[in-house]
């Protein structure tokens, strides 16, 4: 698998549109796996790290097939630096081992048909340990970091209507039970939302235990 770090420069108009509004940044991503209008768009995970006032923004694009930044890179004044990298996961998995983890996800819950973004702090904790029960690993603590509304607007939705995601960030700790469903999970993402920056699952391997618990 391939993963980039991209970190943007504000003082492009560009770069600053496309952290405002998660369908334009998708879109630019995009053109790194896509030879041509007519070619197929590979599946890729994204979000924008979180970061501090007068910090350089950084987005993380994760991958199966191999990106091309080229696009980006002759894109005036956009980019900083684009530091790629390769990684298995059938190498960093283990069985019953614990990691760290940072997630962007889109909580929600089905509901007659409808989806709807869940809002109250132990549901959206609650989704998460029943998203760690269908793929592979347990929740063994964590924290909500932040939570809001992702607002965005699609170029082909009718009435250009704003789109509306309950976005959450969780940190925390997790244990590996079943490291190939674990590993698909890192693959495909968690929850919808996946094209609005939501879904990727970054790990970290522990490796002394830790000596506190998050709550």
């Amino acid at each position: 698998m391939y993963l980039t770090r991209l970190r943007l420069d504000l003082r492009n108009k560009g770069a600053r549109c496309d952290l405002a509004n998660p369908y334009d940044m998708h879109r630019t991503l995009a053109r790194a796996f896509v030879c041509d209008e007519h070619g197929k768009l590979p599946r890729f995970l994204w979000r924008v790290e979180p970061s501090g006032e007068g910090e350089v923004p950084i987005v993380l694009v994760q991958s199966i097939h191999a990106p091309d930044w080229t696009r980006l890179e002759t894109m005036p004044g956009y980019l900083r630096s684009a530091e790629n990298k390769t990684f298995q996961p059938e190498r960093l998995l283990q069985p019953d081992a614990r990691y760290r983890f940072r997630l962007y996800a889109n909580p929600t819950v089905t509901r007659a048909g409808k989806r709807y973004g869940l809002a109250a702090e132990q549901a959206q904790l609650d989704w998460l340990t029943r998203q760690g029960k269908r793929q592979g690993f347990e929740v063994e603590a964590a924290v909500i970091v932040a939570s809001d509304i992702l607002k965005g607007y699609g170029k082909k939705m009718q009435d250009d209507k704003p789109i509306h995601l309950q976005r959450v960030h969780y940190e925390g700790l997790l244990r590996a039970l079943d490291v190939e469903s674990l590993t698909e999970a890192l693959k495909k993402g968690i929850g919808p939302g996946k094209a609005f920056g939501c879904g990727l699952l970054s790990l970290g391997r522990v490796i002394v235990e830790p000596s506190f618990v998050l709550i």
